[in-house]
């Protein structure tokens, strides 16, 4: 029986292959989030990146060297502009690296050669993917329910819903305890009354680096409805086709893309206010100018830097727009 390999990857991508190859998938940006981020930011800039960067690719970085990881797979189309050079860091390290590319445009053919390619690399046949896809689509199902409890029925607050769908990225490695421990938080959750809220949110962008966001909206009676990115992560809606799948993932390509996905919830959830989250240095700065021309909500953009609590900056600019749209 051949060892379980710890591959590391830069952002969510056919995870499937992963686990079909009987291997163990590990997010890097979990693991600098969940552990001590401003080290591994610290440690990445004494290695030479330049503090004018963005810390979720210096944290990674460091967080994969400390991983004891086997290999990682970067996905250098449809995702941060910088993931090429960080791979090639990573190589320099002596990681073994892999690339992985979504097309630039939603293109079947395009797709399902890449993850052909996945395939081949990692020794499994289309068949096993699709096997390893139904199992990990049983999670999904249930990561659904917990998102309509979150927009609907509120039995979860937006900080659960962020937690559980940003991890269905990799479901922490082992699907079965993952699985085991939602089924768990969801029969608790089904106990409780509705969470109130006087402001229904949409949270835009990638998952934020700050610690306490969700908490300080809850401070100011709302919660967020919708977290955007994190919710593609848990890839709805469901298919059976994985090329399908990655397809109707909206994340990889153009802000378009993401807006189409965007209005639809925006409108079936009732969102009263949208928060646009952007990382400082990023590409997608540029991607939220559009979001804000063709949404039509009261928007605010927030942008984070450090793996920290909101500044009182920050905070005096979120109180001001409750103010200004309460």
């Amino acid at each position: 029986m051949k060892k379980a390999k710890r591959i590391g990857f830069t952002t969510s991508f056919p995870v499937e292959v992963i686990f079909a190859a009987g291997h163990i998938p590990v997010d890097l940006n979990n693991i600098f989030i969940e552990g001590n981020a401003a080290q591994h930011i610290r440690n990445a800039e004494l290695k030479g990146f330049p503090r004018t960067l963005c810390a979720w690719i210096k944290g990674n970085f460091d967080a994969a060297l400390a991983a004891n990881l086997d290999e990682v797979v970067g996905i250098v189309q449809g995702d941060c502009s910088n993931g090429a050079s960080l791979t090639s860091m990573l190589k320099e390290e002596g990681l073994p690296v892999w690339h992985f590319s979504f097309p630039q445009e939603r293109d079947y053919t395009e797709l399902d050669k890449e993850i052909a390619k996945l395939e081949e690399h990692f020794g499994v046949s289309r068949v096993q993917t699709l096997q390893a896809k139904r199992r990990l689509d049983s999670i999904r199902k249930k990561l659904a329910v917990l998102d309509g409890w979150t927009s609907q029925e509120r039995l979860v607050s937006g900080k659960e819903n962020h937690i559980w769908l940003v991890n269905s990225s990799d479901f922490w490695g082992d699907p079965d305890r993952f699985e085991s421990e939602l089924d768990a938080f969801l029969k608790q959750a089904s106990r409780r009354q509705p969470i109130a809220c006087k402001y229904r949110c949409a949270y835009l962008g990638v998952p934020p680096i700050y610690s306490d966001i969700y908490d300080r909206l809850r401070d100011l009676d709302a919660d967020v409805v919708f977290n955007e990115v994190q919710r593609q992560f848990s890839m709805p809606p469901i298919g059976d086709d994985i090329v399908q799948q990655y397809l109707a993932y909206t994340y990889p390509y153009s802000v378009f893309e993401r807006l189409e996905d965007i209005q639809t919830q925006l409108r079936e959830r009732r969102v009263d206010l949208v928060f646009s989250y952007t990382q400082a240095f990023c590409h997608l700065q540029i991607d939220n100018i559009l979001l804000k021309k063709h949404l039509d909500l009261p928007f605010l953009t927030l942008e984070g830097d450090q793996p920290e609590e909101l500044d009182s900056r920050t905070l005096l600019r979120l109180e001001s727009f409750f103010e200004v749209h309460g």
